[in-house]
C-alpha cells in the first residue's frame, strides 16, 4: 500500500521544528528514523498531514556520561547504543535489551528515542527505561522539561508528549552498587516483537534479594510494572518455591491482552517463566 498523501518538511533547527510543530498541532508527526512510522503510514494506520523530518537536527545524538549517569540522544541509533561501552557499563539493561530489537538493518536506522516515543506496548526500551527509573527530556516552544519514565508512557502508543513537542534526550540513572539487571523475552522469531517480555532491575546482596523492579511489555497498553509481586523477593534467596510465589502472584497482578499469538492466560504463565528464567542468575 502507499501512504495517504502529506506535506514533508525538514526543518534546520530544533527551534524550526518546534514551531512547525506547534503550528500544525496533530495534524504533524515527528519523522526520526522512520523504521515504525513508516509502515504505519504505508498501511494508512497513520495519516499526518505533515512529516517534520528531524533526521539531520544538530545536537540530538550521542550518549555521554551526566551526574554519574548515561544522556543518550533522542538521535542516537541503536546500533551506537548496541556497541557502547558506556552503556554497557552504565546500563546493562539497555545492553542486554538492544540485540533483541528487530534486525540489523533496523537498528542501523531506528532511532533511541524514536522507540520511546512511538511507545509499542510490545517495544523493549520503553520497559527498560521504567525499570531503571528513567527521565525523558522534552523540548517545546517556550521551554523544556522532564517526565519519569513511568509517567512519560499513558497508554497504547500514547505518551506525554504533546502537541508541539519533541524528545530530545533519555537521561538513565547510573547503576548502583548491589543492583543487577536481567532481560528476557518470548517472540516467535528473533526480532519480531514479544509475545511477553521482562526488564528487571533488583538489588541484591550475598544472595538475597532487596528491592525490585519488575516491568513487563507485551503485557499491556503500557509498560507493565508488578510492584506486588516485586515485593515477594525482599530478604529472600532464590528459591523453587519463591519462583512458584511470584509466579501465581503475577497471575493475580497482571492482566494482559488477547491477540492472535496469545491469549491471556498463556501471557500470565509466560510471564512467571520469565521471571524464573530472569530472577535466579541475579541471585548467584
Amino acid at each position: 500500500m502507499k501512504p495517504a498523501p502529506f506535506a514533508y518538511v525538514r526543518p534546520e533547527s530544533l527551534e524550526d521544528a518546534i514551531g512547525v510543530l506547534g503550528e500544525h498541532g496533530e495534524d504533524a508527526r515527528v519523522l526520526a528514523g522512520g523504521q515504525s512510522l513508516m509502515a504505519t503510514l504505508n498501511m494508512r494506520l497513520s495519516a499526518p498531514r505533515v512529516l517534520v523530518d528531524i533526521g539531520r537536527l544538530p545536537g540530538l545524538a550521542g550518549i555521554e556520561n551526566v551526574d554519574g549517569g548515561l544522556r543518550i540522544g533522542a538521535m542516537t541509533r541503536h546500533a551506537e547504543v548496541e556497541v557502547s561501552d558506556l552503556v554497557a557499563s552504565q546500563a546493562p539493561l539497555i545492553a542486554s535489551a538492544m540485540p533483541h530489537i528487530a534486525h540489523p538493518a533496523v537498528r542501523n536506522r531506528g532511532t533511541f528515542g524514536g522507540s520511546i516515543a512511538f511507545a509499542d506496548p510490545a517495544a523493549e526500551l520503553p520497559a527498560c527505561a521504567v525499570a531503571l527509573g528513567a527521565q525523558m527530556t522534552i523540548a517545546g516552544r517556550d521551554s523544556s522539561r522532564t517526565v519519569d519514565a513511568d509517567a512519560f508512557f499513558r497508554g497504547l502508543y500514547e505518551t506525554a508528549l504533546e502537541p508541539g513537542e519533541v524528545l530530545t534526550a533519555i537521561e538513565v540513572p547510573g547503576i548502583e552498587a548491589g543492583w543487577k539487571s536481567g532481560f528476557m523475552e518470548l517472540a516467535r522469531r528473533h526480532g519480531d516483537y514479544a509475545i511477553i517480555g521482562l526488564a528487571a532491575h533488583v538489588e541484591v546482596e550475598d544472595g538475597r534479594f532487596g528491592r525490585a523492579r519488575l516491568v513487563f511489555f507485551g503485557a499491556g497498553e503500557r509498560p507493565v510494572s508488578a510492584p506486588r509481586s516485586a515485593t515477594l523477593l525482599e530478604g529472600e534467596s532464590w528459591s523453587e518455591a519463591l519462583g512458584a510465589r511470584i509466579a501465581d502472584a503475577l497471575k493475580a497482578e497482571l492482566d494482559p491482552f488477547e491477540d492472535l499469538n496469545a491469549d491471556a492466560a498463556m501471557r500470565r504463565h509466560l510471564a512467571g517463566v520469565l521471571a524464573g528464567r530472569v530472577l535466579a542468575p541475579l541471585a548467584a
